[in-house]
């Protein structure tokens, strides 16, 4: 049930290799705080190699001997990558810990200091990527493409790894809705992440499909930049065209869930033909406690760099490699932007199979 979705500058003329080695895909992690030095909690900065978010969260539980619960970090991060990123450790009391005999394979500690709040979901602010895509062809269309993205921005997709291994988060959320049990809450939570995220996804699609992406239309619901504040837009005039050219206010698409739409007219009517279309998914996912919430359908890259290397005497074909840096806010994906840039094979899919 995955939709096809369509590309804001066209199919990508180039190709390459992403992810031929871990160190070829870097994620540093942005918190908004850092920590203050006393508290309950223990904040471990960590820079993990091939290691998955939730075993090194499981694996911090066993060194300190606490419930795995206790264990919290703001986001999940890829596994295959070389990524920092912040853990902590419900630990009260004055201990000291100096952590020089935690040994977890792939895991480095750089730093660590009492908390005196929680480390929860979401807490992050963004992340920094810095990515090399080696054996690079159509070396100028990329290089226009990346132009063109960090002017223009690319489409807030939810990227493939919410969807699971060929879609497999699909078809356990139809099961879902279908009626079987699934126990385990943050399996539940991925399952119904996926299906809100499928609906997302078309409209964005279905937008670009009928070059309404970057046009402003009566009826539509904007976020204010930098925040999640949201409002109605009820006339178009030329303030609210200017704070939409210069990215102080976004075009959103619904997150499914129970309650009325708040776009009116065209927008709405948009939103309601896909929902029918998906039509398992909006009437399962209020079922299940989630409500409307709104997401922003362009995102913008920030910080953002290109260097070519000069490595082509290390590749059989003499093509070159891309190295290019930016910053994402919470929530995105950076393969959501290399779709729009490149045609590119993961090299995490030859290495596990």
């Amino acid at each position: 049930m995955l939709p096809e979705l369509t590309y804001l500058h066209g199919k990508p003329q180039s190709s390459g290799l992403l992810r031929s080695k871990k160190s070829d895909f870097k994620v540093f992690e942005q918190l908004p705080f850092a920590p203050i030095g006393e508290g309950e909690h223990l904040f471990i900065y960590i820079r993990k190699t091939g290691a998955n978010t939730v075993f090194v969260a499981r694996e911090l539980a066993k060194y300190f001997k606490v419930k795995e619960q206790l264990v919290s970090y703001a986001g999940l991060k890829d596994r295959f990558a070389v990524t920092e990123q912040w853990f902590g450790v419900h630990v009260p009391g004055k201990q000291l810990f100096d952590l020089q005999d935690l040994n977890i394979e792939g895991v480095e500690v750089l730093e660590y200091a009492r908390h005196n709040k929680k480390l929860r979901t979401g807490a992050l602010t963004g992340n920094r990527f810095e990515l090399i895509l080696r054996n690079v062809t159509n070396l100028e269309d990329l290089q226009n493409r990346w132009k063109a993205i960090v002017e223009q921005g690319v489409p807030n997709y939810f990227g493939e790894q919410r969807f699971g291994i060929d879609g497999g988060n699909i078809d356990k959320a139809l099961a879902l809705f279908s009626g079987t049990k699934v126990k385990d809450k943050k399996k539940r939570g991925m399952y119904l992440s996926a299906a809100r995220s499928c609906i997302f996804n078309s409209i964005i699609s279905e937008r670009i499909q009928q070059n309404t992406f970057s046009q402003l239309q009566q009826g539509d619901v904007l976020m204010l930049a930098g925040t999640q504040s949201v409002f109605h837009l009820d006339e178009i005039d030329e303030s609210i065209l200017q704070r939409f050219m210069d990215k102080d206010v976004d075009i959103t698409a619904t997150m499914w869930g129970a309650g009325e739409l708040m776009t009116t007219a065209n927008p709405k009517a948009l939103e309601e033909s896909v929902s029918e279309k998906y039509s398992e998914f909006s009437l399962g996912l209020p079922r299940f406690g989630l409500k409307q919430e709104r997401r922003r359908i362009r995102l913008l890259v920030q910080n953002a760099d290109i260097q070519v290397l000069d490595d082509e005497q290390n590749n059989e074909n003499n093509l070159p490699s891309i190295k290019i840096n930016f910053i994402l806010p919470a929530g995105s994906y950076a393969t959501t932007v290399l779709r729009e840039l490149i045609d590119y094979q993961d090299g995490t899919q030859r290495v596990q199979g």
